[in-house]
């Protein structure tokens, strides 16, 4: 399952610069987490770093991206292949 960011972000800029994948961007109001690019860290990281240095605990997982373990690592292994 891909992570997204809620509007309870407060666009203090730390987590863009710790996603291994690039997924997380600046949106209109605020940041934003490609979906395809998100692989919640799964193949770099034991947690989403994401997740693991928001001050707000604003980065749920996303309901309408849900994907196993398996398929996480499979996307991994796609991006970085």
């Amino acid at each position: 399952m891909a992570l997204m960011i809620t509007d309870e972000c407060i666009n203090c800029d730390v987590c863009e610069p710790e996603c291994p994948n690039g997924a997380i961007s600046q949106g209109d109001e605020i940041y934003e987490i490609d979906p395809d690019l998100c692989t919640e860290c799964v193949g770099h990281y034991d947690e989403p770093q994401c997740v693991e240095v928001c001050p707000v605990d604003c980065i749920p997982k996303d309901p309408e991206h849900e994907e196993t373990h398996e398929e996480l690592l499979a996307k991994y292994e796609r991006l970085c292949g």
